[in-house]
């Protein structure tokens, strides 16, 4: 498998007009929301785990782990898409997406979403939801053009997965205000686009990534392999939506989570110990496997806390993947060398840690609360520590004089 790689080229997606000249920020897509996803998870995970303790009140629209999951799913998961996708699509097309004042545009819309996520009390729900809501559908419209003018039938419904996503915000905004009630099958259905998203997207990539860095090691793709494990993924998370709890649900997220790990075989997952730059991501995704596992386990019968199987995809095939994938691309597109720091390896550890504690600490311990704010605090040091390293690389030139 091959993702072709042109060469950027001055235009639209790189400085929009002659009258407008984009700073380095706004250059592309994965500067801003990179790290603005990073920041969100710094600041907005230590007010969560302060709220869960009773000591601060959060917006009353949203009750404390209904916000929680909103703010995690629908602002640093969409931020990270969102930038991921702005940049990668002028690869796959070789036509640029929006940057300068447009991308500025977006991204204020998104911290306006978030203010009012959090300080929007005395603002109509309407109001709120609007600002909010809006971000994905700007986002997947940014999109659309390049991607139809190249005929890239390949990753077209990415913007449509935009649209699907936001329609699920909008609900999840209604359950809030009152006028429905669908939060759960809303959140199950969410968590299920997410997973696909994800074990789409690292079955081209981790290979790909693997066997460019390591081709002694023979990594490779196999697609019937692949094709079957999505179409698992597909059908579990079909379950958790429409028969949530049953043993057929159960039978599929088995399913899933073996043919996740046959797939990922022979990428060779157990040759990229030494390279960190790796690992997190073939981490990132055993942990989709894990929490398949855990909610067949689930669904079987077996008494798990409450929300097990979600914090393992959440916490751990989320948080490392996508930690793994900023610090990666971050790097490949600013010119530099795509190796990982002490500083970032630290953090792959750290946020594989905070998904051990979550995930395995209620099931040891189920009294011990303490372990829940202890792994949210060390899924944010992670991102801190990003932050640390690559707040001074996303807001400057590339090394190389490119654009970008």
């Amino acid at each position: 498998m091959t993702i072709p790689t042109p060469a950027p080229t001055p235009g639209p997606g790189f400085d929009t007009s002659g009258l407008f000249r984009a700073p380095v920020l706004f250059a592309l897509g994965f500067r801003p929301f990179y790290l603005l996803a990073a920041l969100l998870a710094v600041a907005w995970i230590p007010l969560w785990v302060a709220a869960w303790h009773g000591h601060l009140a959060l917006p009353a629209g949203f009750n404390p782990a209904a916000w929680h999951t909103h703010e995690m799913l629908f602002g640093f998961t969409s931020a990270v898409l969102v930038g991921f996708l702005l940049t990668a699509i002028p690869n796959w097309t070789g036509r640029p997406t929006i940057a300068g004042a447009p991308l500025a545009g977006l991204a204020a819309l998104w911290i306006t979403g978030r203010v009012l996520m959090l300080a929007g009390d005395d603002l109509p729900w309407q109001v709120v939801a609007g600002v909010d809501v809006a971000f994905l559908p700007l986002a997947a419209a940014a999109m659309l053009p390049p991607l139809l003018a190249a005929r890239n039938r390949r990753n077209i419904a990415f913007p449509f997965v935009l649209m699907v996503l936001a329609s699920a915000n909008l609900a999840l905004h209604l359950d809030a205000a009152g006028v429905l009630s669908v939060g759960a099958e809303v959140t199950r259905g969410v968590l299920g686009v997410m997973m696909m998203i994800l074990v789409v997207m690292g079955g081209r990539v981790i290979p790909f990534f693997t066997k460019n860095r390591l081709p002694a090691a023979g990594a490779g793709i196999d697609k019937r392999l692949d094709g079957l494990a999505v179409a698992a993924t597909v059908a579990a998370v079909t379950a958790s939506v429409l028969v949530p709890g049953s043993v057929a649900g159960g039978l599929a997220a088995l399913a899933a989570a073996a043919l996740l790990i046959a797939r990922a075989l022979p990428w060779k997952p157990w040759a990229t110990l030494r390279v960190p730059m790796l690992w997190v991501l073939h981490a990132g995704h055993a942990w989709i496997a894990v929490a398949l596992a855990l909610r067949a386990a689930s669904d079987f019968g077996l008494d798990l806390p409450a929300g097990t199987a979600d914090h393992a995809f959440t916490v751990g095939g989320i948080g490392v993947l996508t930690l793994g994938m900023m610090a990666r691309t971050a790097c490949g597109h600013t010119g530099r060398p795509i190796e990982a720091s002490r500083l970032m390896t630290a953090a792959f550890a750290i946020i594989n840690l905070a998904a051990v504690v979550r995930v395995f600490g209620p099931v040891a311990f189920p009294d011990a609360h303490p372990l829940i704010g202890v792994s949210a605090l060390l899924w944010a040091l992670a991102f801190l520590l990003y932050l640390i390293e690559f707040s001074p690389i996303l807001t400057s030139a590339r090394i190389d004089g490119r654009p970008g």
